[in-house]
């Protein structure tokens, strides 16, 4: 099943399940359950951000012509 859920609304929910997790007053059960969802969202975010890295490795240089992604080019 495909999640179509915002890389905005994952980092969202994921920061809430951070915040009652580190209040410690959550029961166990429930404390497990948002774990499991807390790394499921933690993995989505992370899949996201790598394939924002892939679509960035290359860049097109003023000649439409592509072109490796350099970071360091034009840092003196």
């Amino acid at each position: 099943m495909e999640n179509k859920q915002s890389f905005a609304d994952a980092m969202t929910e994921l920061e809430e399940i951070v915040r009652k997790l580190e209040q410690g007053d959550v029961p166990l059960e429930e404390a497990i359950d948002l774990y499991k969802k807390g790394m499921e969202l933690s993995h989505f975010c992370h899949e996201k951000l790598q394939s924002a890295e892939k679509q960035l490795i290359s860049i097109v240089n003023e000649n439409g012509e592509k072109q490796p992604f350099d970071p360091t080019n034009g840092v003196d």
